[in-house]
């Protein structure tokens, strides 16, 4: 698909002075709100958006400096305005109740959606959550050095800029584990949509979110994740080399009662990657909580 087509199957929202990219598909009588990875965006889930919503209705948005939404040179790039973000939106397009999906980045935008909920705040129903690939453990994770990189008040703007295309797709395909599924024409359109309207200058501030993962870990994990009512999934593909499966297995330690379903020999982006096996956990997960 093309970054055009997809482009053309959503809108534009004004948020707090920001425009945000959103797709709103299908009409099932469950929503489930999809929150997607760094460095790409939004179209991660072009493979697997047509299929899931022929039974839910998804909306999967570009967190602010991704995709097709703005990508600020004067903003915070905290996960925790990604969330009051996301929450406003969702608020905005009527969404009353609805089941989260995070992966990657995404995984910590909604941590803080359920450290609001455990606290109090629940400006819409959360139904139940679902994580995969996204190292909110941080002290597991097997950071790329581009990643570290990226961290660096120096290092990190002149990475941004000397950055092209071919540096993009080096550093992508390193976390697919079957080459053979890597699409060139997919990592294409997502290097577009996220390095235009200058997206290079915000990546560096955007990176960031790796040191809210230590800072914020007791938000996010003791008095979030692992304290919450709120039904729990966990999906993961067991070949990534950065959010190794070993988190996986250490999430369903502190969260028993989490319906876990480990997705075999596929790497980071198993939405890219294996649609049709990401697919079948995420039916599963949400069918052993009685989701129709």
């Amino acid at each position: 698909m093309k970054a055009e087509t997809w482009k053309a199957k959503g809108k534009n929202i004004e948020l707090n002075g920001h425009t945000i990219f959103y797709v709103d598909q299908g009409s099932g009588a469950e929503t489930l709100l999809i929150s997607h990875g760094f460095p790409s965006c939004s179209f991660d889930y072009w493979r697997v958006i047509d299929r899931l919503s022929q039974r839910y209705r998804i909306i999967v948005h570009d967190h602010i400096g991704f995709g097709f939404s703005d990508k600020p040179d004067n903003y915070s790039y905290s996960l925790i305005d990604q969330a009051d973000t996301a929450l406003a939106l969702w608020q905005k397009i009527g969404i009353e109740s609805g089941h989260i999906i995070g992966h990657d980045y995404g995984t910590s935008v909604l941590c803080e959606i359920v450290y609001k909920w455990n606290m109090g705040f629940r400006p819409i129903e959360i139904k139940s959550v679902i994580v995969g690939n996204g190292s909110m453990l941080i002290q597991m994770a097997k950071l790329l050095f581009s990643q570290k990189l990226l961290l660096g008040k120096r290092s990190g703007p002149i990475l941004a800029k000397l950055s092209n295309r071919s540096y993009f797709h080096y550093n992508l395909k390193k976390i697919w584990w079957d080459k053979s599924k890597y699409d060139a024409a997919d990592i294409d359109e997502i290097y577009d949509m996220n390095l235009s309207e200058g997206g290079k200058r915000v990546i560096p501030k955007i990176a960031q979110y790796v040191l809210e993962r230590y800072k914020f870990w007791h938000r996010w994990l003791t008095n979030g994740l692992y304290k919450t009512d709120l039904p729990v999934g966990i999906y993961w593909a067991d070949k990534d080399p950065i959010a190794i499966v070993e988190m996986a297995h250490e999430l369903k330690r502190n969260i028993p009662e989490a319906k876990l379903e480990i997705i075999e020999n596929v790497g980071h982006y198993p939405m890219l990657e294996a649609p049709e096996l990401w697919l079948e956990a995420i039916h599963r997960i949400l069918g052993k909580m009685n989701v129709k």
